[in-house]
């Protein structure tokens, strides 16, 4: 039993359907029988002087008042041609009703004529004939239904084996494979059809009745049998209930069973019935039963498939919600979620508009339903197959080569991510020309009339342009920046870059981006019709404001262009730079990113930087100063640290650093406490460093093992002489250790004394224990 909130919901949708297709009633009106023209009358008036001359003022007269008259009936004419929309709504919904109840009456009408038995109806009809023209009619149908199951039966392998390729062959995508297993079952499946109609024509003609003559009984259904069964192949290329490789839509077996059936019921109700069974009743009955039966077994088609839409609505929904879960891109999922609500007002509206065309346009409406039902699912399951299509080629995560990722390793993750942004502008594009094709087809929209205007013409080629202008960018950026992450490459044929190679590809590659967005955008406003030269111009005069605001910047970009060009430093270098010194890890054209010894980064704009001091250019000299005693030998200082580099040269670590031999600069200061000697190492480019290092732990060994003295800040105390040069003595006593007064008698008894002055004077007198 239908709800009462859906038959409220069906009888709103057969009024909209009915206002919308219905031809609205053109109002005739009756022309009144005017006499003709006294053409005598007329005469006698011009011959007349004096009633000639009167005629003429009245003309005269009239013609005055001609504008004010030709403007009222303009705007009453006007008013007249073209009514209110509320009026034009008020005519087609009475035309409308008046149609319907046109039919219902005549239902009624055939219906109490048929069973009141009348003379007249009881004369005209002949049941011998009748009961002969049933039994002939009967075996034609009997005899093509038994043929066309025989051959669909032999054909059963072939569906089998083809549907087998489709699921499971292999060299070819699947869904072209799926096409063309579809295609190839359909036409089988029409040959079929084909060789059980020529079966049931030479029934018809050569068994059943007159030999060598088809009846028009026979011919209808023949003709009946192959529509109806070429629109059930149709429908078996979508719901392939038994072969599951030749289904197109991906639904599980017994959904395509379900609807499969229904389908094939509702298009065998109707297509029987209007074609065999209303001609038949109008040719035996009466043609006005006839009509009245077509129009009934219509509004049953509707009751049935309304009941079928009410009773799934629920089931297709949880269907529908399942995919749209499953699906990776938003923009479907989304749809499938309002289409899973939504679909069954989409069914109401189509049945209710289907008996809305036959209502009011029965003579047509059947082949133009028909015809606009085609094309419209025609549209759409090829829009399903181009967009699975292109999922399946193109939507899947590309997978280049082992090669090709080690020598361009952005290019994947690039492809990845412009691919399915490229797949979802192609597929609403897909969705936008379905809905124009199907609105098309049901004549809401004009799409041939469209196109071939002007503005259709204009809005398609500016899309294909702007189409391929962005498809163009993309490879460009694709192509220049694929050949940069090239040369940035170590594993490529060129190497490892040098730093200034990575530093300026990398500026280049960020100023190609900048440049190809930039213009790419004016192209394409230009190509849409935006004037573009407004927009440069205030684009050249917002520059000259920024340059006049921002001096610092454009101070900072002149600079660092300057400083890119002379190669004053590039990342990775040992830099001092505004008085900052560490490594250069990043290097704009606005500034530089500066990480010192101690971890701390620093951003030095290049309108601060007077100078750049760059320790990383062609070699790095470790300069180094090595004091030795006075009483040290300087030749065997020398020496040692010769032997030193030697040890150094010999290590692995730091041997192949060394650019060139030892350089003495000799004795370069006699300081306070220590001879100095200066020594060069010329060593790699960012060496320098690591190699004095080395060098000096060396050195420190090497005079270790030779006995040098490397001074070490002293402390001299001067007592002072007296005239005859002697130097009084100093009263020293030297306290002994707690460590040696721990040790043994005999152990303190070996050793000498240490610490302890002599007195220069022996006649001096040794101090008391007071005088300490």
């Amino acid at each position: 039993m239908i709800p009462m909130r859906a038959l409220t919901a069906i009888l709103g949708w057969l009024l909209m359907a009915l206002v919308a297709f219905a031809i609205p009633a053109q109002a005739q009106q009756a022309d009144p029988g005017n006499a003709p023209p006294a053409y005598s009358t007329l005469a006698d008036l011009l011959e007349n002087a004096e009633s000639r001359q009167q005629l003429i003022e009245q003309l005269r007269g009239l013609a005055a008042d001609t504008p004010a008259a030709e403007a009222a009936s303009a705007a009453s004419s006007a008013a007249a041609e073209k009514p209110s929309l509320p009026r034009q709504l008020a005519q087609a919904t009475s035309q409308i009703a008046g149609d319907v109840g046109t039919q219902l009456s005549n239902v009624a009408e055939a219906v109490s004529g048929l069973f009141s038995g009348s003379a007249e109806a009881a004369s005209s009809f002949d049941m011998a004939a009748f009961t002969e023209a049933t039994i002939n009619l009967g075996l034609v149908i009997l005899a093509t239904v038994v043929l066309f199951l025989i051959i669909r039966r032999l054909a059963k392998p072939v569906f089998t084996r083809i549907s087998q390729w489709s699921l499971n062959g292999q060299g070819l995508n699947p869904v072209l494979r799926l096409v063309l297993c579809v295609a190839l079952a359909a036409l089988i499946d029409v040959l079929v059809v084909a060789l059980a109609y020529v079966g049931g024509n030479l029934v018809a003609t050569f068994a059943v009745g007159e030999t060598g003559a088809l009846s028009t009984r026979a011919s209808l259904f023949l003709n009946a049998f192959l529509v109806i069964e070429l629109l059930k192949a149709g429908v078996r290329m979508l719901f392939s209930s038994r072969y599951e490789g030749l289904r197109l839509l991906p639904i599980s077996a017994d959904e395509a069973s379900y609807w499969n059936r229904w389908i094939a019921r509702l298009i065998g109700l109707v297509g029987y019935g209007l074609m065999v069974v209303v001609p038949l009743i109008s040719a035996y009955l009466a043609p006005t039963l006839g009509q009245s039966v077509g129009t009934l077994i219509m509004i049953g088609a509707f009751l049935y498939a309304v009941v079928v839409v009410l009773r799934n609505r629920r089931r297709l929904r949880d269907a529908l919600d399942q995919k749209a879960r499953k699906a990776s891109m938003a923009a479907t999922r989304v749809s499938l979620q309002l289409f899973a609500r939504t679909w069954h007002l989409f069914a109401l509206a189509y049945f209710v508009m289907v008996l809305g065309l036959t209502l009011t346009r029965p003579a047509d409406a059947l082949p133009y339903v028909l015809f606009a039902t085609l094309k419209t699912l025609a549209t759409v399951v090829v829009g399903m197959l181009v967009s699975s299509f292109l999922t399946q080629t193109i939507g899947r995560r590309i997978r280049l080569s082992d090669d090709l990722r080690r020598k361009l390793p952005m290019l994947e993750p690039r492809l990845n991510s412009y691919v399915p942004n490229a797949l979802r502008i192609i597929r609403a594009i897909i969705l936008i020309t379905v809905i124009m094709v199907v609105l098309s087809a049901w004549g809401a929209f004009d799409l041939a009339g469209w196109y071939a205007s002007e503005a259709g013409r204009e809005l398609i080629g500016k899309s294909v342009s702007v189409f391929v202008i962005l498809v163009v960018a993309a490879a460009v950026w694709l192509g220049l920046a694929s050949l940069i992450e090239h040369k940035l490459s170590p594993e490529t044929g060129g190497g490892v870059p040098s730093a200034r190679a990575q530093t300026l590809l990398a500026l280049f590659r960020n100023a190609l981006a900048i440049a190809l967005i930039t213009m790419t955008a004016m192209i394409v406003l230009s190509e849409i019709g935006i004037n573009i030269g407004p927009l440069i111009a205030g684009a050249g005069v917002l520059g000259l404001a920024i340059g006049f605001g921002a001096q610092k910047l454009v101070q900072d970009i002149i600079t660092g262009i300057f400083i890119q060009v002379e190669n004053a430093m590039n990342t990775g270098d040992v830099v001092t730079v505004g008085g900052i010194t560490g490594t250069a890890e990043k290097l704009s054209i606005r500034s530089v990113g500066i990480r010192d010894l101690s971890g701390t980064y620093h951003i030095v704009p290049f309108s601060s930087v007077d100078t750049v001091s760059n320790y990383m250019r062609e070699f790095g000299n470790h300069v180094g100063e090595y004091g030795i005693a006075y009483r040290e030998s300087i030749d065997e200082a020398i020496d040692q640290l010769k032997l030193a580099f030697e040890d150094l040269k010999a290590s692995e670590e730091h041997g192949h650093k060394l650019l060139e031999p030892l350089t003495v600069a000799g004795v370069v200061a006699l300081a306070d406490s220590s001879v100095n000697i200066r020594v060069v190492i010329k060593t790699t480019p960012g060496d320098q460093w690591a190699v004095g290092r080395a060098y000096n732990r060396l050195v420190k060994l090497r005079f270790d093992e030779a006995g040098i003295e490397i001074p070490f800040p002293h402390t001299t105390l001067y007592f002072g002489e007296d005239k005859q040069g002697r130097s009084p003595a100093a009263n020293v006593r030297v306290l002994e250790s707690s460590a040696r007064e721990r040790r043994p008698e005999a152990a303190r008894a070996d050793e000498p004394a240490e610490g302890i002055q002599e007195i220069a004077d022996p006649d001096h007198r040794q101090p008391s224990e007071d005088d300490v």
